[in-house]
C-alpha cells in the first residue's frame, strides 16, 4: 500500500533519476538503520553456499554497491551488485531508461555505467552486511572483444576476496560485440581463463568462491547446449538464465517500445523462463541455475524453480511492485 502512493511520486520523474534518488535513499536507510535480515524460509544450499532464502536481487539495479545495506533490508536471501569494470565509465548517452508500464516492462541501453572496481570495492568493505553477496563483472566499453578475458581477469583478480560468488555477464545488448562471447570458441577460451584463474586464486586466498556466467534469452536451444557443454567442460559453478531481451515482439506499439536496448520485465518472462527449463535439460542437474527474468509475482518466482531453477532473482518487477514482491516470493518458493 505504501509502495502504491510512492510508486506514483517515482513514476512521475524520469526513470534513470528516479532510480537515482531510489538508490540514494536506500544507501541513506543503511547508513542510519541496523542491518537488515532476510526474510525466513528453508535455507537452500547452492554452490556450496547456504542462501537463507532462495529470492535474490539481480545485478544492475547497484552497479556501485553504494546501498548493499539498505537493500539488505528488502529481506533478500543474497544480493549481486555490479555490473562493475576495471575502470570506471559513463555509459551510454542520456535517455538511456524507459518505462513501458502497459506490459510492467523496461529498457535500458545503460552501456554499464558504473565508478570502477576500485569504487565498488570500498563500498563492499564499508557495508555492514554480512550475508550472500554476488559481484558481477564485464568489459570496458573501448577494450577490444579479442582483449575481453584481459578485463574480467582483472576484476576476477580484485573482486575475489569480498565476493561470495562472481558473475561473469558476457550478456549484456548494450555493449558493443559483447554477445559474440557466447560464440562457442569464444565462449570456450574465456571460461578456460577464468577457470584457471579462479583456481589460482582459491590457492592464494584459502577459499573457493563459485564462478556463475550469466546469459542472454535471445538463444536458440542448439546455442544453450553449446553454452551447458562449455560450462560442464570447464567446471563452471552456476549459470544465470537470463539478462534482457532484444526482441520486440511483445512491445509492439507500446510508447517506448521500439527503443533500443535491452528490455526486461513481464515481456521477457516466457523466453526467458523457456532458456530455463533448455539449460535443465542440458545440464541435467550438473550446475545450478540461478533464474532471472520478469517475475513480479511470487507464482512467476515459483514456476522459475518448477522450470528448473535453484534461485531466483528480482530487478525490475521491484520497481512495479516494491520490497513486498520480495516477501511474497520467498513466501511462494519456500518448501
Amino acid at each position: 500500500m505504501l509502495y502504491d502512493l510512492a510508486r506514483t511520486l517515482i513514476f512521475s520523474l524520469d526513470p534513470e533519476t528516479a532510480h537515482d534518488y531510489t538508490l540514494r535513499a536506500l544507501s541513506l536507510a543503511g547508513r542510519i538503520l541496523p542491518a537488515g535480515e532476510p526474510e525466513p524460509a528453508t535455507p537452500v544450499e547452492v554452490m556450496g553456499l547456504r542462501f537463507p532464502n532462495a529470492i535474490g536481487l539481480a545485478a544492475g539495479l547497484d552497479k556501485n554497491g553504494i546501498a548493499i545495506d539498505g537493500l539488505s533490508r528488502m529481506g533478500f536471501g543474497f544480493i549481486e551488485i555490479g555490473t562493475i569494470t576495471p575502470r570506471p565509465q559513463p555509459g551510454n548517452p542520456r535517455p538511456r531508461m524507459f518505462r513501458l508500464p502497459e506490459v510492467q516492462g523496461i529498457i535500458n541501453r545503460m552501456g554499464f555505467n558504473n565508478h570502477g572496481v576500485d569504487a565498488l570495492l570500498a563500498n563492499v568493505k564499508a557495508a555492514k552486511f554480512s550475508g550472500i553477496l554476488g559481484i558481477n563483472i564485464g568489459k570496458n566499453f573501448d577494450t577490444a572483444i579479442e582483449r575481453a578475458a584481459d578485463d574480467y581477469l582483472a576484476c576476477l583478480e580484485k573482486v575475489y576476496a569480498r565476493a561470495s560468488y562472481v558473475t561473469v555477464n558476457i550478456s549484456s545488448p548494450n555493449t558493443q560485440n559483447l554477445r559474440q562471447l557466447q560464440g562457442e570458441s569464444e565462449l570456450d577460451d574465456l571460461l578456460g581463463q577464468l577457470k584457471r584463474a579462479q583456481t589460482r586464486l582459491a590457492e592464494r586466498h584459502g577459499r573457493y568462491v563459485p564462478l556463475t556466467l550469466k546469459i542472454a534469452p535471445d538463444l536458440d536451444q542448439a546455442q544453450v547446449i553449446n553454452i551447458a557443454d562449455a560450462l560442464r567442460r570447464h567446471h563452471i559453478d552456476g549459470v544465470i538464465a537470463t539478462n534482457t531481451t532484444i526482441a520486440r515482439d511483445k512491445v509492439q506499439g507500446i510508447r517506448h517500445g521500439n527503443e533500443l536496448g535491452g528490455l526486461s520485465g513481464a515481456p521477457v518472462y516466457a523466453a526467458s523462463t523457456q532458456v530455463v527449463r533448455q539449460l535443465a535439460t542440458a545440464l541435467g542437474g550438473e550446475l545450478p541455475i540461478i533464474a532471472a527474468g520478469g517475475v513480479l509475482d511470487g507464482a512467476g518466482a515459483r514456476a522459475k524453480l518448477e522450470a528448473g531453477a535453484s534461485l531466483v532473482q528480482l530487478y525490475s518487477g521491484l520497481i512495479y511492485r516494491g520490497p513486498a514482491l520480495v516477501r511474497e516470493c520467498v513466501r511462494a518458493t519456500t518448501a
